[in-house]
């Protein structure tokens, strides 16, 4: 079965973005040793992507032509009407995450779903008892106040370190998992 993964990269302090939507904190440290292997390698695992509108729109915006998913099915959970770019497969929805959970599992086929963010859907999918794995980057600068790593109501449960490593003498790579919730 596949599982719900949020592989993302946060700052020192918490946050996946600053308040503006801007990267430039984290897209310096893309060319870090080890940096494009891991997520090579993560990514042989992925069988379908879901993010949000807003993390779609940036996307959008920041590589304008340019699909970084080919081949990927990919599901925008959004109130916003977006066009899908050419050759991608894309698919808008709205409403509650554990509807359209099954659909998801189905396309991850024998991989695992990214749940790419941001922070706000990937808190829908772990309050919904969704989110089986986080695996963040911890990124050696503080920013302060921005979007929030996973912005959930209340606590949750202990969650299980499953591994750290460090990438490119700066970065932490933390790897958990959600316990799994009866039901």
């Amino acid at each position: 079965m596949s599982d719900f993964q949020y592989y993302v990269a946060a700052s020192v302090d918490g946050y996946i973005a600053t308040n503006e939507d801007d990267l430039a904190w984290l897209l310096q440290f893309e060319e870090a040793e080890g940096v494009t292997e891991n997520y090579e390698d993560f990514m042989a695992g992925i069988g379908c992507i879901v993010m949000g509108g807003q993390t779609f729109r940036w996307l959008m915006d920041h590589e304008p032509g340019k699909w970084p998913y080919p081949g990927v099915p990919c599901w925008i959970f959004t109130h916003h009407e977006y066009a899908a770019p050419p050759g991608a497969d894309v698919t808008f929805v709205r409403g509650d995450v554990k509807e359209f959970a099954p659909d998801l599992v189905s396309d991850a086929g024998d991989k695992n779903v990214w749940l790419v963010g941001g922070g706000n859907l990937v808190a829908q999918f772990s309050k919904a008892g969704l989110l089986d794995e986080m695996i963040v980057t911890v990124i050696p600068v503080a920013l302060g106040s921005g979007k929030r790593l996973l912005p959930v109501e209340r606590p949750t449960a202990p969650l299980e370190l499953v591994s750290s490593r460090t990438l490119g003498g700066a970065a932490v790579e933390l790897r958990y998992r959600f316990p799994r919730q009866a039901g």
